[in-house]
């Protein structure tokens, strides 16, 4: 069953409409129903089945601890399409020095629980509480969630997770403890992506760190149409694993001026 019920969401004093979920672990109300900020959603669990049904929904879970699980879908939204990746000509001169060992795959649960652990700008906490560490551990077990590592000297330098769901990368959480790692790790996963014909990567908010990559709002309308579109492909479910380079991403990385990153090894970057 889904319900309208007052809510009010949590650290403020705002008062609303939201859905509530229980019962079938598909159902949920339509994205376009979420209010100013977002919030579409509150209750239900973190389920495979469930999240699969958020994501093709263009949803996503976000709550912090003692929260209870609350369900988003933004607009206007942030996506970054593989063939706009911006990469500075002084990342790009870092890059050219591989200083990173790049995989996939690795080492999932550790990403996930050190991007828990990354300090925040807004201060102590986390929203990646224990029973979302929990739950895509499940949804990476599933096929369907995947992590890139960026390893210096055998020691995890940083990292990023998501899902992946037809031509679609819903990025969830990124952290780096050395630098450049990160943003190492985010430029191959990008490569691969556009090596296997990825229509987009949704960054869900806005940051100015992403936009600085060549991410770019769209509104929801416009986001939930791509993603149908996307969602018509097969999904690429297992453990990922990088592979040679392709010609087609050098090409796109040549025809801008300010990209200036040379890629030959496998797995390295």
């Amino acid at each position: 069953m889904i319900r309208r019920i007052p809510f009010t969401e949590p650290h403020t004093v705002q008062r609303m409409s939201v859905f509530f979920l229980d019962g079938a672990a598909e159902a949920f109300p339509p994205a376009r129903l979420a209010d100013a900020n977002g919030l579409l959603a509150v209750g239900g669990d973190l389920c495979v089945e469930r999240l699969l049904a958020a994501y093709r929904a263009g949803i996503f879970p976000w709550y912090a601890e003692g929260d209870p699980i609350l369900w988003w879908s933004p607009d206007p939204r942030l996506v970054l399409f593989p063939g706009d990746l911006r990469i500075s000509r002084r990342l790009g001169r870092v890059l050219r020095k591989k200083p990173f060992q790049v995989t996939m795959d690795a080492a999932f649960e550790q990403v996930v629980r050190a991007c828990a652990a990354a300090p925040r700008r807004s201060g102590p906490g986390t929203w990646i509480v224990d029973e979302m560490i929990d739950a895509y551990c499940r949804l990476h077990r599933a096929g369907y969630a995947h992590s890139v590592e960026a390893w210096q000297e055998g020691e995890l330098a940083g990292g990023l997770y998501g899902v992946s769901l037809g031509r679609c990368f819903f990025g969830e959480s990124m952290f780096t403890r050395t630098s450049n790692a990160s943003k190492a790790a985010l430029v191959r996963l990008v490569q691969f992506l556009s090596d296997r014909g990825f229509d987009m990567i949704d960054c869900q908010m806005t940051t100015a760190h992403l936009v600085g990559f060549g991410a770019v709002e769209i509104s929801r309308k416009l986001f939930l149409k791509r993603l149908a579109a996307a969602l018509m492909a097969p999904t690429l479910t297992g453990n990922w694993r990088l592979e040679t380079v392709g010609p087609g991403f050098h090409n796109v990385l040549a025809s801008r001026t300010d990209r200036a990153a040379t890629y030959s090894h496998q797995g390295e970057i």
